[in-house]
């Protein structure tokens, strides 16, 4: 039922509206039959090098350059996350363990028990092309899960806050997380 739900939820998205390291991003997605509008996009690189990680692209209902009213709003968003290289599930666990960690410190400790439940719709590894997407849904909760394949949704929006506080929080964890804040928020 999960993957029928997940499959409802990340809809086939409409022509794209820009290209960001060949990925073609759409100017809107549907979420669960709502139409949400492109708030930004942008590359997310890693170290000195600007080894090129993977293209987020922030859907909203309403667009907004201010990340706080983004988190706190109780209204469908979503993330979607393709990978431009492999990347392994542990790699990809930490990161998420990290930010919240960076942006969510007092809640960290008490929703770490929902964050190992999201391990459970992770690959083993992240291939180049596939899409992690993360989405919020008000009275439903937070699904997240690769695009075309098992997905999780937990309750809370305690827990959403803290998912997109990782993209969106005052403490990007390096300089390549913060440029790509910036473009989600359509500074870039």
């Amino acid at each position: 039922m999960r993957s029928l739900v997940a499959a409802l939820l990340f809809a086939a998205l409409p022509a794209s509206a820009l290209e960001i390291a060949g990925v073609n991003v759409a100017d809107t997605a549907t979420l669960d039959g709502k139409t949400l509008a492109l708030n930004g996009a942008g590359l997310r690189t890693k170290s000195f090098l600007a080894i090129k990680v993977y293209v987020g692209a922030l859907y909203v209902t309403q667009r907004s350059g201010d990340a706080a009213a983004i988190v706190a709003a109780d209204a469908p968003k979503l993330l979607r996350i393709t990978m431009l290289r492999n990347v392994d599930k542990d790699t990809m666990l930490n990161a998420f363990r990290d930010g919240i960690a960076a942006n969510s410190p007092n809640q960290a400790a008490a929703l770490a028990p929902r964050l190992k439940q999201v391990e459970n719709s992770f690959p083993a590894e992240f291939k180049e092309k596939q899409v992690l997407a993360v989405s919020y849904l008000p009275g439903q909760g937070t699904t997240v899960g690769v695009e075309g394949d098992k997905a999780i949704t937990i309750e809370g929006k305690d827990f959403a806050d803290a998912l997109f506080r990782i993209w969106l929080g005052p403490k990007p964890t390096d300089g390549g997380l913060e440029d790509l804040k910036a473009a989600l928020l359509g500074a870039k």
